[in-house]
C-alpha cells in the first residue's frame, strides 16, 4: 500500500523533507554528528566528496576514503531529531520514492556516531575515547515506537537506583550492535553505559539559575551498579540511535569523546584536537 503524502513528504525535488537528500546521495555506511560544522571536519578526510547538502541543522556530506563511500550526516542536539534523521534516513534505502511503497528487499546501514560527553566515573580520563555498550534513555523515543521493551531488568534497576521520580520518563536500555562494535575494539577504547538524556542542564544535573528537580543524580549514577555493571557517561543522542537502529533494522555504535569529568569537575583543554583525534581513528577503522 503506498503511504499518504502527508506521512512519507518529499521535496519538489524528490528527495526527503528535512535530510534534503535524494536516495542516490546517500552511501551504507554512514557517520552521524550532532554538530552541523563538524560534518566538514569529518569529510576533509575523504580522497573525493560527491555531493554536499545542507538544510536546517542537518548537513550531509557523501564521499569516498579508501574505497569505501562514506556519508556524514549532522543530526543536530537531541533524541527529537535523532527520531527525524534515523527515519528518513531509512526511508531514503527502503521505500521508492515513486511508488511510496516499502521495498521488498531492505538495505541495512551500518551507523557511527561521533559525539561528545561527559564521564561520570572519576577513573574516566579527560579525552579518553567511550564506545557506548548500552544507550540508557531517559527519554521517551522508543515508548512511541512497538517494540520488545529492550533490556527491561538493566532499565527497572537504573529507575530504581537513582530513585527518579514519575516526572522522569520510564528509562529504557538498549545496546550496540557488537559486530558493528568489534570494528573499534581497542587498548584505547573505553567500553562503557551511556546515559541520554533530553536536556545539557537540568536533566544533566547543571545548576546555573535553576535548580534541577534531580540535584543529587550524578552522585546516584556514580554509585550505581547492576549485575557488575556500572554507568559511565551522560549525552544527548546514543539512546536514541540505539533504539531506532534496532527498529528499524540497522547496525549501530556510539563512540564517545570524553571532554568533562562531572566526577572531577573538569573540562578538556585541547576539546577539539580531542574530537579529531576521535574522527582519524573512526575513519581508520572504517576503512581499514
Amino acid at each position: 500500500m503506498a503511504i499518504a503524502a502527508s506521512e512519507l513528504i518529499l521535496n519538489d525535488d524528490g528527495s526527503i523533507y528535512h535530510l534534503n537528500l535524494q536516495p542516490h546521495q546517500l552511501a551504507q555506511t554512514i557517520i552521524t554528528v550532532g554538530d552541523p560544522d563538524r560534518v566538514s571536519t569529518v569529510s576533509k578526510h575523504f580522497d573525493s566528496i560527491e555531493h554536499r547538502v545542507g538544510k536546517r541543522e542537518f548537513h550531509t556530506h557523501t564521499g569516498t576514503l579508501n574505497g569505501k563511500r562514506i556519508s556524514v550526516v549532522s543530526t543536530g542536539i537531541g533524541t527529537d531529531n535523532i527520531d527525524i534523521v534515523f527515519n528518513e534516513l531509512d526511508a531514503l534505502v527502503n521505500i521508492d520514492f515513486k511508488t511510496r511503497e516499502i521495498k521488498k528487499e531492505l538495505t541495512q546501514l551500518d551507523i557511527v556516531r561521533i559525539g561528545t560527553s561527559g564521564a561520570v566515573q572519576s577513573n574516566i580520563p579527560v579525552d579518553s575515547f567511550l564506545l557506548s555498550q548500552r544507550g540508557i534513555g531517559f527519554d521517551s523515543l522508543f515508548h512511541w515506537y512497538e517494540n520488545d521493551g529492550g533490556d527491561i531488568a538493566f532499565a527497572k534497576a537504573v529507575q530504581e537506583q537513582l530513585h527518579l521520580s514519575q516526572k522522569a520518563a520510564r528509562p529504557y536500555t538498549v545496546t550496540c550492535d557488537n559486530e558493528l562494535a568489534a570494528l573499534f575494539q581497542d587498548e584505547k577504547i573505553i567500553l562503557g553505559n551511556t546515559i541520554t538524556n533530553v536536556g545539557f542542564y537540568g536533566p544533566q544535573s547543571r545548576q546555573l539559575r535553576l535548580k534541577p528537580a534531580h540535584d543529587q543524580l550524578n552522585p546516584s549514577i556514580e554509585v550505581f551498579e547492576f549485575k557488575g555493571e556500572k554507568l559511565t557517561n551522560l549525552e544527548m543522542e546514543t539512546a536514541g540511535i540505539y533504539a531506532m537502529s534496532l527498529l528499524l533494522g540497522h547496525r549501530a555504535v556510539s563512540l564517545n569523546a570524553i571532554l568533562a569529568n562531572r566526577a572531577n569537575s573538569e573540562f578538556s583543554k585541547q576539546p577539539q584536537q580531542t574530537i579529531e583525534n576521535l574522527i582519524k581513528f573512526t575513519l581508520d577503522r572504517l576503512t581499514r
